[in-house]
């Protein structure tokens, strides 16, 4: 009898012993900068709401802050501009100088070469970096983890290293011959081989069922087919993710087309506007800029959301 009772407690303690541990293991896990008690007096919850708020707004002044300058030093007179101090608010607004600056920096056109590079980029991305990743990630091709590494390992290489051999390879194309200095083609060719892109439209057909394309396989379907019919329509929020990075690319690119494209009448908004921004005051220019950073704003704002669910699309596997 006496045993029984002694085995009894030595149960008992070890399941206190188990509760205590897990409860511990409980409030580790809830443990927060804040405590909950501490949170929950009036003195607490006004020191936490101090900080919250004065971190919103630092860094919606630091965020916001140049774009707001931007948007206004066009609105302003040239005097206003490059006056020391400067001025919060324009004493007067000038709507003309976004108008002016339109008409006079030919901007409609700068921005219509632009566009035409930029959605040139895009289709070409859209062919190649999903034909690679779907050979990389669902037909396992021989050493396709040795390409898909020696790709990856070119992202640590600075894109201004390459600058100089990749304009040599434009002067003279090998095999072919040609000179791509003021051709599209010196935009679109260079921007295919993207490894980024291509890493993450592997990584989300990495996620879709093999289930899926074994189907689609007994039914007769070629692996174009499947990639037409079953893999392309799944993986629309990747294929948005990757458009919004092509065209931005292009978009914010300023080194590689000025170095290709020196005709005036063939360069990108970014090129144009620095090479015509000597010959125009400083609120004529800072309203050029303020026009052609509106396009890439639009895409973020309008995006954001596809822009998050594309990128997380593949971390789980479906």
């Amino acid at each position: 009898m006496a045993s029984n009772t002694f085995v009894s407690r030595r149960g008992s303690a070890r399941k206190e012993r188990r509760g205590a541990s897990r409860g511990r293991a409980e409030l580790g896990r809830q443990r927060t900068l804040v405590s909950p008690a501490q949170l929950a007096r009036p003195r607490g919850r006004a020191v936490y709401w101090t900080v919250f708020a004065l971190v919103i707004i630092v860094f919606t002044a630091v965020f916001l802050g140049p774009l707001y300058w931007m948007v206004t030093g066009g609105l302003k007179t040239t005097q206003e501009v490059v006056q020391s101090p400067p001025t919060f608010f324009p004493g007067s607004v000038h709507t003309e100088n976004y108008s002016q600056a339109w008409n006079v920096m030919d901007l409609s056109k700068l921005l219509f070469n632009t566009l035409y590079y930029a959605f040139g980029a895009l289709a070409f991305q859209l062919v190649f970096d999903v034909a690679a990743a779907y050979s990389l990630s669902k037909l396992r091709p021989v050493f396709g983890k040795a390409i898909l590494g020696m790709m990856l390992a070119t992202l640590m290489i600075p894109a201004t290293v390459l600058v100089v051999p990749q304009y040599l390879t434009v002067l003279d194309v090998p095999v072919f011959q040609r000179n791509l200095v003021n051709s599209p083609w010196a935009i679109w060719l260079p921007s295919v081989t993207n490894a980024f892109n291509i890493f993450l439209l592997k990584r989300f057909f990495d996620s879709i069922p093999r289930e899926l394309l074994d189907a689609a396989s007994i039914d007769g379907a070629s692996p174009l087919r499947t990639l037409r019919s079953i893999i392309l329509p799944i993986s629309r929020p990747i294929l948005g993710v990757v458009s919004i990075f092509a065209v931005v690319g292009v978009w914010k690119d300023f080194l590689w087309p000025m170095l290709t494209l020196p005709d005036p009448s063939k360069q990108t908004l970014n090129v144009g506007i620095y090479s015509l921004a000597s010959g125009v005051p400083e609120n004529v220019l800072i309203a050029a800029l303020t026009i052609a950073s509106i396009p890439t704003l639009l895409i973020f704002l309008l995006f954001q959301r596809n822009i998050m669910s594309g990128l997380t699309a593949g971390g789980l596997k479906g």
